[in-house]
């Protein structure tokens, strides 16, 4: 059954990435043609982290140990877990993923601006965590929730940018963004609080 899967993902995978990597003329105006070079080399970046992170936090010790520390930080110190060591690390793997997100934004953009990084960036990362379904609290999660979160919040932004026009277009994409953060905030306090019980 395993090996069907793992066939079957491979037959999938093979297949996107052979449709993906077909150059396509693309006609700009009548006087120019730009070509599509297939598929970005971000997409192969990211499958990379997405499987190395996913086995580091499923299948590590140090993976569980920041399930642990996340899910209650005084039990895990308790149960011999040097929490101070594993906040560090995380504190590090996460700068380490934003150095790697802003090379990748330079090179896609071919500059540096002095305010990136600036504005909503900070509320659309933690609100692709916690619409993926990462747990504001600590203790679950997974790469694969960030993953989808980040796809559901690129869709709301570009869908915003795409709708509204006009000089408070920004603002609305604040408040339809926020809105969204503030509903999977709130299913998550209450599906915690319902555990609990």
């Amino acid at each position: 059954m395993i090996a069907a899967k793992v066939l079957a993902l491979a037959t999938v995978g093979a297949t996107f990435t052979y449709e993906m990597g077909i150059n396509r003329n693309l006609t700009t105006n009548a006087f120019s043609s730009s070509k599509a070079q297939g598929m970005p080399l971000v997409v192969l970046l990211l499958v990379i982290l997405y499987v190395v992170l996913h086995f580091v936090l499923s299948r590590t010790r140090s993976g569980r140990h920041v399930y642990a520390v996340g899910g209650n930080a005084e039990a895990s110190r308790r149960a011999g877990i040097v929490v101070s060591r594993i906040r560090i690390s995380v504190f590090v793997i996460c700068s380490g993923m934003a150095a790697v997100s802003g090379m990748i934004a330079a090179s896609l953009l071919q500059s540096v601006q002095s305010n990136a990084g600036a504005g909503n960036t900070l509320l659309l990362a933690v609100g692709a965590a916690v619409i993926g379904g990462t747990s504001l609290f600590g203790g679950h999660g997974g790469i694969i929730d960030a993953v989808l979160g980040g796809l559901v919040v690129a869709v709301i932004v570009n869908g915003m940018s795409d709708l509204i026009q006009g000089s408070n277009s920004a603002g609305y994409e604040y408040v339809v963004t926020g809105a969204v953060l503030l509903l999977a905030a709130g299913f998550d306090a209450v599906v915690r609080r319902a555990r609990s019980h």
